[in-house]
């Protein structure tokens, strides 16, 4: 049968010899083993899971065409991996795998007792062949800005030629509800659906440090490595929370080695940029640095409006333009906090019965930013004014220059400036869509007056103690 595989095999060598240069010839197929030939199906021996990874990922074509003249079209070919060299005593332990098959579809096809695969560990928190991602997470959803241009045109040239662009690793950061999960699934989503070939596994670090526990109480730490070592598409969110746990830095430093060093993408998320991360070693720092960090930033009103429009397109749900605006307007903080409003506007309509227009967004706006000790609004601070100097909404938001109403007015921008994060346009979009150097001129005006009319400051200071 090994004479057999071995005649079969020398076919194949004849073939591979003449398209790859010969010192690539040496490297990697001299030391080939062929061990049996069982129908149509040649099995040869490598040393090392790298050896047999490096021939998937670069020889398979010509491994194929071999195949094709020494066998026919069906013959097929699998690997013997040894994973340990023995001694005179104890034989050589390997197993073997299928060909051209990423890590979702190979099995062992034979494994010694003394060796458990990763791939049939089924604990709760263990390494199960599954990617983790979230389908709803997709480019075609993701809403590009100013914002997040620059994550979004990396992420996209990612996906589309994982682990052959510069930006290995790529990093993507920000704060909380800005799209990084996201974005790193839509990339992991489009490479599953585009490329068979690559294994796609997304976790979170604190999975990825409960499976490295588990590993360490259960003896399997060989097991976890060689599983993340054979990814190819590593994504990691939050890889902050990865700080102070020494051991499963130690870890993921050699996997994240293995990783680059063979051509695998690697993909993470984090709430800082990699300067301004405490608590992780240096050296994985410094490796961070290798590709490319692309931050995301609060969106600008242009996105809010587009995210909201996408939000509620795919719900199919139609509201007035003047709504989606003054939703935007009002809410600037992330894009999670920008959905979760939607979604409890929808459902109050529902509830209620009612068609959703400007009062029922107020009155949703109130209960969840104000009610939940969040940020004072641009509308409260206008009730609050308004109700001090006994004038009506309408007149802080109408054209009248009278002074008895000029006055109120440019303490409410001044205090909308000072008590909500939105941009000077938001406010003055919220004061009857004046225009932005109107309420520069407001907030100066009611500054100066803080610092040199007693009666001002106190006004001023009232007012803030009602709204705080």
């Amino acid at each position: 049968m090994q004479r057999e595989a071995v005649t079969v095999w020398n076919r194949c060598l004849q073939v591979i010899r003449e398209s790859i240069p010969e010192q690539s010839f040496k490297t990697w197929f001299e030391p080939i083993v062929p061990l049996r030939l069982q129908g149509k199906e040649l099995t040869i021996q490598v040393p090392s899971q790298f050896f047999y990874e490096w021939l998937e990922e670069n020889y398979v074509h010509n491994l194929r065409k071999a195949l094709d003249y020494a066998l026919g079209p069906e013959g097929e070919l699998l690997y013997s991996i040894i994973v340990d060299q023995g001694d005179e005593r104890q034989p050589p332990m390997g197993y073997a795998v299928p060909p051209a098959k990423t890590p979702q579809t190979a099995k062992p096809d034979k494994i010694d007792a003394d060796i458990k695969s990763p791939f049939q560990m089924k604990d709760l928190d263990s390494l199960q062949l599954d990617s983790y991602l979230n389908a709803t997470y997709t480019f075609d959803n993701f809403v590009e800005g100013d914002c997040n241009r620059l994550g979004r045109s990396a992420g996209y040239a990612v996906a589309q030629r994982p682990g052959v662009t510069s930006f290995n690793p790529l990093m993507i950061y920000g704060g909380v509800g800005l799209g990084k999960t996201h974005l790193v699934q839509a990339i992991g989503n489009y490479i599953k659906n585009n490329d068979r070939d690559k294994f796609v596994l997304y976790v979170s670090s604190e999975k990825f440090t409960n499976q490295f526990i588990n590993a360490i109480r259960t003896d399997t730490l060989r097991d976890f490595s060689s599983f993340y070592m054979q990814v190819g598409v590593l994504i990691i969110d939050d890889i902050q929370f990865l700080a102070g746990k020494e051991k499963t830095q130690e870890t993921f430093f050699h996997i994240f080695n293995h990783l680059h060093q063979s051509g695998k993408q690697i993909i993470m998320t984090s709430d800082r940029a990699p300067r301004d991360l405490q608590g992780l070693q240096d050296r994985l720092l410094s490796r961070f640095k290798w590709g490319l960090s692309a931050d995301l930033q609060q969106p600008d009103l242009e996105t809010r409006i587009a995210i909201i429009q996408k939000k509620l397109q795919s719900e199919g749900v139609y509201i007035d333009y003047n709504v989606i605006e003054y939703l935007a307007h009002s809410i600037n903080t992330n894009v999670r906090e920008l959905e979760g409003v939607i979604v409890s506007l929808m459902a109050q309509a529902s509830l209620t019965r009612r068609d959703i227009d400007l009062d029922l967004a107020r009155n949703v706006l109130r209960n969840i930013v104000v009610d939940t000790d969040k940020e004072v609004t641009v509308d409260s601070v206008q009730e609050a004014v308004a109700d001090m100097f006994k004038v009506t909404l309408a007149d802080l938001k109408g054209k009248s220059r009278k002074k008895e109403l000029v006055y109120p007015r440019q303490i409410a921008m001044f205090l909308a400036k000072e008590k909500t994060e939105l941009s000077l346009k938001s406010i003055g979009y919220h004061f009857g869509g004046r225009d932005h150097s109107t309420v520069i001129h407001a907030i100066q005006t009611i500054s100066d007056l803080t610092g040199n009319d007693p009666q001002t400051r106190d006004v001023v200071d009232r007012l803030k103690a009602i709204l705080k």
